[in-house]
């Protein structure tokens, strides 16, 4: 059996023993390695004839350019960073959904990580990704206005995704345009005849920019602009969590039986009424309408349906991440970019009836 002598089909031998180098390449393609590199980094000048060559070269050799090797080179781990406040909320589910595609599209990774609400996690988030040196962040922040100030100061790309804490207007923002989607609800349950209308989520004081801040003020404002009385014992305040939740409907519910409706800032103040109106009798939508902000799965399934406004989450998170990944120029303008906000009816909400007794309520457990 003849053998091959030492030496020959050196290249192929190179490829089978290890993974093929840049140094593979560029005599492979018999050029220098700058021009192997300038070729894959897309910087420099290569004749169309060269960068042939070198990419015919590469692929014989299955060469692939190393991201560790560039991102050391540029000083970047490559990838954004995206922080929500829980990934197994509907909506930040959406909208990681919407980002990830737009990622993949554009060829990046995506590091997720979720602050629970907490300014303090969310800041050992930040640094802990500014210091990954990740090309970018995409946040619904919690409100720590400094952590995302020093990010901005190192050179951090950021884009804010449906919340933009005070002081940082500046930062370029995706929204829902929550205002306009209150304003459109508001006017729907006062065109039935109601005039008792409860805002069941309110923003706790101190947190100035919130979205239950937003959409409490675009209650309030629709309400005076239609001649009805804002009634401050039936705006009800409650943290983005199920039991202050249920106990703020528990505690409405009970108190004020006149009530004939009630608009949820969220899906959990919303799954929180449904909840009490059912343990209370109540008849949706004969004795109480009920209406919320975001358009969960779950609304769909209620008995009755729930009507709801849907934000659009996907499409939030998709144009946040193509606007800090390609629409440099749109950054630098700054500015919140809105996205509409749709009205979905559905059976929850009917005119109102005869005001109702106030009725007693233990939860189960």
């Amino acid at each position: 059996m003849r053998r091959c002598p030492p030496g020959a089909r050196k290249g192929a031998a190179v490829a089978d023993r290890r993974t093929a180098t840049i140094k593979d390449v560029a005599a492979a393609a018999g050029v220098g390695i700058a021009t192997v590199s300038r070729v894959f980094s897309g910087t420099g000048s290569v004749s169309p004839g060269t960068r042939e060559r070198v990419l015919a070269a590469a692929r014989d050799l299955d060469y692939r350019p190393s991201a560790l090797g560039r991102g050391l080179k540029l000083r970047r781990s490559g990838g954004i960073g995206v922080v929500v406040p829980d990934v197994t909320d509907p909506f930040c589910a959406e909208l990681l959904a919407g980002v990830l595609a737009c990622a993949r599209t554009l060829g990046e990774h995506v590091i997720v990580d979720a602050a629970h609400g907490d300014p303090g996690r969310e800041a050992e988030i930040v640094d802990r990704l500014v210091e990954q040196r990740v090309d970018g962040l995409i946040a619904l922040p919690a409100g720590a206005t400094a952590a995302w100030r020093a990010a901005a100061r190192i050179g951090a790309s950021v884009v804010f995704a449906d919340r933009v804490p005070p002081g940082l207007e500046d930062v370029p923002a995706v929204l829902a345009d929550d205002r306009a989607g209150v304003r459109t609800l508001t006017e729907y349950l006062v065109g039935l005849g109601h005039r008792r209308i409860a805002f069941l989520g309110a923003a706790a004081p101190g947190a100035p920019g919130a979205p239950a801040e937003v959409r409490e003020s675009a209650f309030r404002d629709t309400l005076r602009a239609l001649g009805v009385p804002v009634e401050e014992d039936l705006i009800v305040a409650a943290r983005p969590e199920r039991d202050s939740a249920y106990a703020a409907a528990a505690g409405l519910l009970q108190r004020r039986g006149d009530l004939t409706a009630v608009l949820a800032a969220g899906h959990l103040p919303g799954e929180a009424a449904v909840l009490v109106a059912r343990e209370l009798d109540l008849r949706v939508p004969a004795d109480v309408s009920i209406a919320m902000v975001d358009d969960v799965p779950w609304a769909e399934l209620c008995d009755p349906p729930l009507t709801a406004i849907a934000r659009p989450a996907h499409d939030i998170g998709y144009r946040a991440c193509e606007m800090l990944l390609r629409d440099r120029t749109r950054r630098t303008r700054g500015g919140p970019v809105p996205l509409p906000a749709e009205l979905i009816i559905r059976g929850s909400c009917g005119p109102p009836r005869t005001a109702r007794p106030s009725r007693r309520t233990t939860r189960a457990g």
